[in-house]
């Protein structure tokens, strides 16, 4: 298992970012969550299978159409993140 955190940069609210991320992550089995933050970036913590995480990832460097990515911040998820984290994946409100 595979768990990140994200911090996607650029024009990616107001875009569908958010659900197209959800949507994508609940395909293929990710388990996590996703939201918008104030300043304008999306965050997002991601689990599972290292492939389809990866797939995300790779998802995310581009997001849907309308958003322009420049840049993408992945870590490993912290142990309290992990233990956090509930079965499926949602989209949280902005924080």
């Amino acid at each position: 298992m595979k768990a990140v955190h994200l911090e996607i940069h650029g024009h990616v609210q107001g875009v569908g970012f958010r659900f197209s991320l959800a949507d994508t992550a609940q395909a293929l089995g990710v388990e996590g969550w996703v939201r918008n933050r104030r300043d304008g970036r999306v965050e997002a913590l991601l689990r599972g299978e290292q492939r389809v995480v990866d797939a995300v990832l790779a998802w995310a460097e581009r997001g849907p159409p309308a958003a322009r990515v420049t840049r993408v911040e992945v870590r490993d998820a912290t142990p309290a993140e992990t233990a956090a984290l509930q079965p499926g994946f949602v989209s949280l409100p902005s924080a």
